[in-house]
C-alpha cells in the first residue's frame, strides 16, 4: 500500500512513518495541508492519514478541499479533540475514520487495514465493519463468516446505518429510508429494531451509539483495536 501522512509534529511523524514502513507500506510524509492537493495529483494513495491541527490550512479545510475536487481516497483523521461534535464535523466533511490522540501505533495500523478492507468490500458490493459483513447482492449478513439471521426490517435498518457508518443518522432519516409513502412506522419501532440489532451484532466489534438529541452513530468499538 501507499500512504500519505499529513502530520506537523516531527516526533509523532517519524514514529508513525516507522510503524507504517514496518508493514512494508510506502509512505509519503508532509507537514502542511497546502501540499496535499498537489500530492494526490501526482500519486494515488490507498489511505490518507490527516492530522486536524495543522498550521495554516488545518485538517478540516484540507479534507474539504480534497472532497471538493472529487478526491475519494479514504481519509483517516488524527486529532487531539475528543468531542463528539468535532468527530461528527470531520465525518460530515468526508472523513472515513477518526482516531483521537494519543493513540497506540498498533491501533493506527489496524484502522488503516480496516479502511482498505472496507474499500475492497464496497468494490464487491459488500459492506464491512469490524467482523460484520453484508453481501448486498445476496442480501445476507455474516459475523466473522457465520450467517447472521435478520428480519427484513432489521436488514434495512442495518444497511442504512452501515452505509452511513461514522455519521449520525436521525430516527426520521431511518424511517424515510426503510418505509414507503403508504407505510406507517413510528419512531418507537426504530428503537425496537436498534435494540434487536445491538444484541445481534454485539460480537462483531461494532456498536450503535445513541447520540442524545441527534440520533444514532454506528462505529467500530474501541476495544476491537486494543492488543
Amino acid at each position: 500500500m501507499r500512504i500519505l501522512l499529513v502530520e506537523d509534529d516531527p516526533l509523532l511523524g517519524k514514529t508513525t512513518v516507522r510503524a507504517m514502513q514496518s508493514q512494508q507500506w510506502a509512505v509519503d510524509w508532509t507537514r502542511e495541508g497546502e501540499s496535499v492537493l498537489n500530492a494526490v495529483r501526482l500519486a494515488v494513495y490507498d489511505v490518507i492519514v490527516l492530522d486536524v491541527g495543522l498550521p495554516g490550512m488545518d485538517g478540516f479545510k484540507t479534507l474539504q478541499g480534497l472532497r471538493a475536487c472529487g478526491n475519494t481516497q479514504p481519509v483517516l483523521m488524527l486529532t487531539a479533540r475528543d468531542a463528539v461534535e468535532d468527530r461528527v464535523h470531520g465525518l460530515e466533511l468526508g472523513a472515513d475514520d477518526y482516531l483521537v490522540k494519543p493513540f497506540a501505533l498498533t491501533e493506527l495500523v489496524a484502522r488503516i487495514q480496516a479502511l482498505t478492507r472496507r474499500l475492497h468490500a464496497r468494490q464487491h458490493n459488500e459492506i464491512l465493519l469490524g467482523t460484520l459483513r453484508l453481501d448486498l447482492t445476496a442480501k445476507r449478513a455474516f459475523l466473522a463468516d457465520r450467517p447472521l439471521e435478520l428480519l427484513p426490517r432489521e436488514w434495512a435498518v442495518l444497511v442504512h446505518l452501515l452505509n452511513h457508518a461514522g455519521k449520525v443518522v436521525s430516527k426520521e432519516q431511518i424511517l424515510g429510508a426503510i418505509s414507503g409513502w403508504n407505510e406507517t412506522l413510528s419512531s418507537n419501532a426504530i428503537e425496537v429494531y436498534i435494540s434487536r440489532l445491538r444484541t445481534k451484532i454485539a460480537p462483531a466489534g461494532v456498536a450503535i451509539r445513541t447520540i442524545r438529541g441527534f440520533g444514532y452513530l454506528m462505529e467500530e468499538s474501541a476495544d476491537d483495536f486494543q492488543s
